[in-house]
């Protein structure tokens, strides 16, 4: 089994077999280490490229972050949510064409689950709900890249799912001996991905696990948990979740407080559910 678990890696970290980050990314991510580059400098570099530029500006744009104006250029994107939650619109943008392609379903889950995560964290009382909303967005990534860098055992883990009636999280861990949990831990290392979202990438869940970044890791739990619930695309399986009440402890949620929330998502979904690139 850690045999498979070196191969598996190792196939998974050829990321540059993925067409996934465009050139751009690179430029920006050193630019930010920069303590001379601009906002403006950044954000004509992203800028550059005009096909990503209209997918971050639709996606900033769209209900998930909920800003009720317009937001016209890269730049005041840039300003308002930060660069963590652009470059995590740019990778999960980046990686939508291939979600589409490998797993039905998956981007309209990835999509909910980042909406529903800025309703919970503003719920909760968190600031900056829109990295909540990218760790939300970012959740799923390691099926897309499995189903990319190895679709045998891709098909190999949806075999399992109909044949044992298991949720895709378990399969995985049937066929591999781990999940894309531990596979978004692997990506978001290796693409630099801030702390808290890698955390919650890879504890989503098991959020009673998460040691730096609990709450994080809890929202897009509960996230996950009620977009499954309203069935709203498809993360691999149509098995119902299981909501772990230490993350309603960790936020202080009750029942009420889901509901309120359910009520939110449902005037929201709608409005997600057209978006498409």
């Amino acid at each position: 089994m850690e045999d498979l678990k070196t191969t598996v890696r190792g196939k998974i970290l050829q990321v540059k077999d993925l067409p996934t980050l465009p050139q751009v990314l690179d430029k920006v991510t050193a630019m930010v280490k920069d303590p001379e580059a601009s906002t403006e400098a950044i954000a004509k570099v992203i800028s550059t490229d005009q096909v990503l530029s209209a997918k971050v500006l639709k996606m900033v744009n769209s209900p998930i972050y909920g800003f009720p104006g317009r937001i016209g250029s890269i730049q005041h994107a840039l300003v308002l949510l930060g660069f963590n939650v652009v470059r995590g619109i740019i990778i999960s943008t980046s990686v939508f064409d291939m979600m589409v392609q490998v797993m039905r379903g998956l981007w309209e889950h990835s999509l909910g689950c980042a909406t529903a995560c800025t309703i919970i964290a503003r719920r909760a009382g968190f600031e900056d709900p829109e990295e909540y909303a990218v760790a939300g967005l970012l959740h799923d990534l390691g099926k897309v890249v499995t189903a990319v860098q190895l679709p045998d055992l891709h098909k190999t883990i949806l075999d399992t799912v109909a044949a044992k009636d298991l949720t895709y999280f378990q399969a995985e861990r049937d066929v591999m001996g781990f999940g894309h949990d531990r596979i978004n831990a692997w990506l978001a290392r290796h693409w630099g991905l801030p702390p808290n979202i890698r955390e919650a990438m890879a504890r989503h869940h098991t959020p009673q696990l998460a040691e730096f970044y609990k709450p994080m890791s809890c929202v897009v739990h509960i996230a996950d948990y009620l977009v499954r619930l309203f069935e709203f695309g498809n993360s691999g399986d149509d098995q119902t979740a299981y909501l772990r009440p230490e993350a309603l402890m960790e936020l202080k949620f009750r029942m009420s407080d889901l509901d309120k929330v359910m009520d939110e998502m449902a005037d929201q979904l709608l409005e997600v559910s057209d978006m498409t690139f």
